[in-house]
């Protein structure tokens, strides 16, 4: 029995020891660039191509970009400042207003030789990162913002009133002498509270977080972050007389702000996405690394012209039914923006065979579609029905509501339809038996 405990207790302490904290690439080269008097900014920065900025939040430090950097340094050259106060840049004892904050970014950015770039942040450097869109909009190609209120920007009064971020008011010299040598503690409390699994972030970056903000003058500097709250409420609401017009990604939660924080950035930007990490609570990088950092990517990479005229629409030679179609074998699909799997606006192209019939199905986004070649029939309903079929000709457009069930076939023609809708999307047939997939998946089972 003693032996039996003895392995257990020694499995647990291995596992606690391969965790590993949260660490920028090797590869990264480090520069202290100083912003102001008795103010200096550690930034680590790698990679090759284009830079990107990220602005990391509080309760961690520049080190919790580490999966994004590691996937954006094959292409991109990534600028990772700790901010003013945090890790090893500087603890003054003021400019915690996030406009101030904006500057001490501003001049990273330009010390390393870059100007113009994407920006990507996360939690108190959303307000950072609004702060630097506001005052350079033509320095941010594309803004990315994650699980975080802006300070002034409605629902601001609502957000105040949630017990959860009774930290935002907690500082001040008692504050300071309450938490010195319980750093852990107050942390722990506030990973735990925004977290969707207790089990992230991990002991190794829990510990490693703390040790960040036990330094001397760490905790004072990082409840400063939120002492400026008011004063960046004041700012926000000047910042908001003019809106943001680059392309900005709104990232929530799902067990956090979720959609909220796109109905936030709608107040202030004109071009917003909204995206939800499905199962994440506030800690994006440490609960979804890898959804966070596809829908990142994909938003970075994202072109945003696109102009093709028909004959440019690349089909493949043989049928590839994906995500958005009715699942038919023979039917081609092209993805003409976004990606149906994943959340936000896509456009697709199908090309339908002659002479193919489809059951009775729906989708669970919204979409719109339009006929670009052939002549198309559709119809409503929970069976396929030939009396209620339309005829569609070229030019045609109809609707596919979320949920509600349609058929449609094709006559001696193949037909071409252009599909937008709002994702992740889905099929699902009213009878089973209807749905082809499950017919391929019995042709491909083995024998028993």
């Amino acid at each position: 029995m003693f032996r039996r405990v003895l392995v257990l207790a020694l499995s647990a302490a291995s596992a606690v020891c391969c965790l590993a904290q949260p660490s920028l690439p090797s590869s990264f080269k480090s520069r202290t660039v100083h912003v102001s008097d008795g103010v200096d900014i550690f930034v680590r920065y790698g990679g090759t191509g284009a830079a990107v900025l990220l602005i990391h939040g509080y309760a961690e430090n520049s080190d919790s970009w580490a999966p994004l950097a590691k996937n954006l340094m094959t292409d991109h050259t990534v600028i990772v400042p700790d901010l003013r106060g945090i890790s090893r840049s500087s603890k003054p004892a003021g400019g915690y207003d996030k406009k101030t904050q904006a500057g001490d970014m501003r001049a990273v950015v330009t010390a390393l030789g870059y100007d113009r770039t994407p920006v990507v942040a996360h939690d108190i450097g959303n307000m950072v990162a609004y702060a630097y869109a506001s005052i350079y909009p033509d320095k941010v190609e594309r803004l990315v913002v994650m699980d975080a209120p802006i300070p002034g920007i409605e629902p601001w009064s609502q957000v105040l009133q949630n017990p959860g971020v009774w930290h935002f008011n907690f500082h001040g010299p008692d504050a300071e002498r309450l938490v010195q040598g319980r750093e852990r503690i107050y942390f722990d409390r506030i990973w735990n509270d925004f977290t969707a699994n207790p089990g992230e972030p991990d002991e190794a970056t829990r510990e490693f977080f703390t040790a960040t903000y036990a330094q001397p003058g760490g905790m004072r500097a990082g409840f400063a972050q939120f002492t400026a709250l008011a004063q960046d409420a004041k700012d926000n609401k000047i910042f908001e007389q003019t809106p943001l017009t680059m392309p900005v990604l709104a990232v929530g939660g799902e067990k956090s702000f979720g959609p909220l924080q796109a109905v936030i950035m709608r107040h202030v930007a004109t071009n917003v996405r909204e995206a939800v990490i499905a199962g994440s609570g506030h800690w994006l990088m440490e609960e979804k690394p890898q959804e966070t950092v596809a829908l990142i990517r994909g938003f970075l990479d994202a072109s945003p012209e696109i102009r093709l005229a028909p004959s440019q629409y690349n089909f493949p030679t043989t049928g590839n039914p994906g995500t958005g179609s009715s699942g038919v074998a023979d039917i081609r699909t092209i993805v003409l923006k976004g990606d149906p799997d994943q959340p936000g606006v896509y456009t697709i192209m199908l090309r339908v065979p002659p002479h193919t019939r489809i059951a009775a199905h729906s989708h669970r986004d919204d979409r719109v579609a339009t006929v670009v070649s052939g002549t198309w029939h559709i119809g409503y309903g929970d069976q396929f029905n030939e009396s209620k079929l339309k005829e569609l000709p070229p030019g045609s457009f109809y609707t596919e509501p979320p949920g509600q069930n349609h058929f449609a076939e094709t006559g001696t023609e193949a037909v071409e339809v252009q599909i937008t809708g709002y994702g992740p999307s889905s099929t699902k047939y009213v009878d089973p038996a209807n749905d082809p997939r499950n017919a391929k998946k019995a042709a491909t089972a083995p024998a028993q």
